[in-house]
């Protein structure tokens, strides 16, 4: 859970200059201001890992470019479909990245891995399928609404998806591991009675 907990805090991390942004607009709707200061949040975020002398991770470098990348074309075109249609890409990425079979398998306890791995691949599936259904979601609520709507909008559905999936997981994972537990320990125990 620890490692899960730490991995949502990275993903957050990576995700910050955008959700700043959102906050920002949303308090201001002023959008060339939310596009520079959120671009200023994703340099000073590289800048504060290399004051610490902390490595920067490919992900953390990839959200950079994509904080500039789409921040600089919505200052040139004075359209903010650009920084919204950003978190789709990371999305993406990150269900690619999800679709390796047990990738899950460093956030379970060792119980866990020892009673469902493989229910923990069709788990780590389910929640690429997320990542690519939440993608798409999010292309089509960028192009069709305004930032403030789109901003609500995926926001809660954002906590609402993730939240709802990892609880699935996490009961559907318990469920099976203790239906496996008892069949195993009656297993055992009726070839413990059995006349030798």
């Amino acid at each position: 859970m620890k490692n899960l907990f730490e991995a949502a805090k990275l993903l957050l991390l990576d995700m910050a200059a955008t959700l700043f942004f959102l906050a920002l607009y949303l308090l201001t709707h002023n959008v060339p201001l939310s596009v520079v200061l959120g671009m200023v949040l994703g340099v000073a975020q590289i800048g504060w890992q290399f004051a610490r002398r902390k490595p920067v991770d490919t992900m953390q470098w990839m959200s950079l470019f994509l904080v500039l990348g789409a921040g600089t074309v919505t200052l040139i075109t004075a359209d903010p479909r650009f920084v919204m249609i950003k978190p789709s890409v990371i999305y993406v990425i990150v269900g690619v990245v999800m679709l390796k079979r047990g990738w899950m398998n460093r956030y379970l306890p060792p119980i866990a891995m020892e009673l469902v791995p493989d229910v923990a691949n069709i788990a780590g599936y389910a929640w690429s399928a997320l990542m690519f259904v939440s993608a798409a979601l999010n292309v089509i609520v960028a192009l069709n609404v305004d930032v403030a709507t789109w901003s609500i909008t995926m926001s809660i559905y954002g906590i609402v998806s993730k939240a709802l999936m990892f609880l699935a997981s996490y009961v559907v994972m318990r469920t099976i591991g203790a239906a496996r537990r008892r069949r195993a320990a009656s297993r055992q125990h009726d070839a413990a009675m059995m006349p030798g």
